[in-house]
């Protein structure tokens, strides 16, 4: 499978690694599959992972410096 949207490397701007960015995107995915409020008004993607993708690629998920989960 190839993520087409959004670019891995819109993706890699916001976030230091591939590591990271999978951890971020799946636990944006849980929390979306789990009822929290969408970030963005419109989504390309159906499924949970791709919409926590193009809300970390829009700037409105990140990384926490200072959490400490």
């Amino acid at each position: 499978m190839k993520i087409v949207y959004p670019s891995i490397d819109k993706l890699l701007d916001r976030v230091d690694s591939r590591y990271s960015l999978a951890v971020l995107a799946s636990k944006r995915a849980h929390e979306l599959e789990a009822g929290d409020p969408e970030a963005l008004k419109d989504y390309k993607s159906l499924k949970s992972v791709g919409k926590a993708l193009e809300e970390i690629a829009a700037g409105k998920v990140w990384i926490d410096p200072d959490s400490e989960q």
